[in-house]
């Protein structure tokens, strides 16, 4: 179930599985936030919203080796963004606007 419901937001390219209370995950939906996606372009799945949060995170260590989240899916290339040397706000601008803006 985790599986398959991980593979079907990734499919898209652009999507952040989330938790609504973790300080990163905020700060990536921020910073996401102020950049002009088309609409509908970008998609925030809060992960504890589904009783397989467990689950999902153990398929997204299967898939990068790491659990926690955010976790960025940018045109296939996804990141956990809790990790030192995750994310940056330069590589989600550049990507964001390389993709989707």
């Amino acid at each position: 179930m985790a599986q398959t419901f991980v593979n079907s937001r990734i499919q898209p390219g652009k999507v952040v599985f989330i938790k609504p209370t973790c300080p990163y995950c905020r700060r990536t939906q921020e910073l996401l936030s102020q950049l002009p996606f088309k609409e509908g372009l970008l998609e925030f799945v809060d992960i504890t919203a589904t009783s397989d949060t467990n689950e999902i995170q153990d398929y997204l260590q299967q898939l990068e080796g790491a659990r926690t989240v955010p976790w960025v899916c940018i045109d296939k290339e996804c990141i956990d963004g809790s990790l030192p040397g995750g994310w940056t706000q330069d590589y989600l601008r550049s990507a964001a606007t390389t993709v989707y803006l």
